[in-house]
């Protein structure tokens, strides 16, 4: 519960700081079409993330359009996500170190930014855990209910996030051991009694070998299969369009990745050693969160250097289970306390045994939290990456709303790129957002993500005055950053009365 309340506190401050970022500006885009339209627009753009635009467009029904109202659920997301992660901490390893895990998830630069966004990643860490969680208790006390549960947890998974299927390579590491050891041999046994906070969970009998578990993890895996398998066809066939920014994968991307994936170097620099820390003190009992880590990152490294997937990002839902061996760096291995008899009979732990661990660690939290400050900071300022690089839509946008007049038109360059200043303007302008001259399909009756512009410049700019240009980067002559038959017509009918520079993009009035 703590870790969980912490988390929503941090992800909540300045929440709605940032401006919505480009990727953010596609969920805008999709979860506000009507359900037929986003339908259509997953079968050209973006399937894999539709599931996800679907539940948003529930939500923005309900809750707004603003910053803080598309990543709020995630916020909420990534709260649950620590909360399981202590969770399944104390199933694992004890009560102690699972807390630990949780309070040092909740004050990573990571869990910040992507519960500060409206995209699918903090669902898809929730899911992780959640499913993870299912498993480990569906191993040590198996039940047809627990296994629902699991495959639930794994459908949605797919749904939201088709890469973090890759944790289920771990999951079939241990199943296979449990079914062929036992779950000691996989170390899911139940914690010792003074870290369980769970009587039946010191139920002996549930270190005995379950050969047919693996028949159970199978079947349990069916409705995944059958969900998640046309979702990937479809997204199979959109890759090249989808990730064609994406660089094939390279071994020093592997070395940059702990300060990626946390969104800082010195913080991911501090997890991993605590995580091989953490590793080495527990023994067999980092097996499961070792392999939840490892597997998905080399599955997903080894695939990105014959296709575009290598993006930091899709690697988040990793990111509670290095928390979890972390955790168990100060906390240490499950250990039974001295303790003391009293004349009734009864034992009474003693206190500094438990306070001495947790204190150390509560310690570790706080660094890591200093750690963290400048890149929490940062984040809340732009989404940007590099942070170096934002793109104020704001700005450009108030500059088109604040000198705007009756029959003003727009025009955008470049209008098939990733930075998307066509959605940037209508989100910040919404109504007020002048003409878009040169368009003859948009975005929604295009079922894509881009708009569709006329092949005749020329001929549509015809008896327009005021021309508001908007071309990302900052340019001193716009104009002349404008391509094609495009840039030809502007320059030849208009000259440019005021340029206006903003941060990753430009402005100009241009008039005939």
């Amino acid at each position: 519960m703590v870790p969980g309340l912490l988390t929503l506190v941090v992800t909540l401050a300045g929440i709605g700081h940032a401006q919505p970022w480009r990727d953010e500006l596609a969920t805008w885009s999709a979860a506000t079409r009507p359900v037929p339209d986003l339908v259509r627009m997953t079968r050209t753009i973006d399937a894999a993330t539709g599931p996800y635009y679907l539940l948003m467009h529930g939500w923005t029904a309900l809750a707004g359009t603003s910053p803080t109202a598309l990543r709020l659920p995630s916020a909420l997301a990534m709260a649950v996500a620590a909360a399981l992660t202590a969770r399944l901490g104390a199933v694992l390893v004890g009560r102690r170190a699972g807390l630990l895990a949780g309070l040092l998830f909740a004050v990573l630069p990571v869990t910040s930014r992507y519960g500060q966004e409206a995209r699918p990643y903090a669902l898809a860490t929730l899911l992780a855990v959640l499913a993870t969680l299912l498993l480990v208790e569906a191993l040590r006390r198996p039940g047809r209910w627990r296994w629902a549960g699991y495959a639930a947890a794994v459908a949605a998974l797919g749904l939201f996030h088709l890469l973090a299927l890759t944790l289920l390579a771990a999951h079939a590491v241990v199943v296979l051991l449990v079914a062929a050891y036992g779950p000691s041999a996989a170390g899911v046994d139940p914690p010792r009694a003074d870290d369980s906070d769970d009587p039946a969970h010191r139920d002996s009998a549930a270190t005995q070998r379950k050969p047919a578990v693996f028949a159970w993890w199978l079947v349990a895996l069916l409705p995944a299969v059958l969900l998640v398998t046309p979702l990937a066809l479809v997204a199979r066939g959109q890759r090249g369009r989808q990730l064609d920014w994406v660089d094939p994968a390279r071994l020093p991307d592997l070395a940059a990745l702990p300060g990626a994936l946390a969104q800082s170097g010195a913080v991911g620099g501090f997890v991993l050693a605590l995580a091989a820390l953490g590793a080495a003190r527990l023994g067999r009992r980092a097996l499961l969160p070792a392999a939840a880590v490892l597997l998905p990152v080399l599955l997903v490294f080894a695939a990105g250097t014959v296709v575009p997937l290598w993006v930091t990002r899709y690697l988040v839902f990793t990111v509670p289970f290095a928390c979890l061996l972390a955790g168990a760096a100060p906390a240490g291995a499950p250990r039974t306390a001295p303790a003391r008899t009293t004349r009734a009979g009864s034992h009474i732990t003693a206190p500094q045994k438990t306070l001495r661990p947790l204190a150390a660690g509560l310690a570790v939290v706080v660094l890591a939290g200093l750690l963290g400050l400048p890149d929490q900071a940062a984040l809340r300022r732009t989404h940007e990456w590099p942070r170096s690089s934002p793109v104020d839509y704001a700005g450009a946008a108030g500059v088109i709303g604040a000198g705007q007049r009756p029959g003003d038109t727009i025009v955008y360059a470049p209008r098939d790129g990733w930075l998307f200043p066509d959605l940037g303007m209508a989100y910040h302008l919404g109504s007020r957002l002048p003409r878009d001259v040169l368009v003859v399909r948009d975005q929604r009756q295009g079922a894509s993500l881009w708009a569709v512009e006329c092949d005749d410049p020329a001929r549509c700019l015809a008896g327009v005055d005021r021309v508001w240009l908007v071309v990302t980067g900052r340019r001193a002559d716009p104009l002349a950053a404008v391509p094609g038959a495009k840039g030809d017509a502007l320059r030849a009918g208009y000259t440019v009365r005021q340029v206006w520079p903003r941060p990753g993009i430009t402005v100009a009035l241009l008039v005939r």
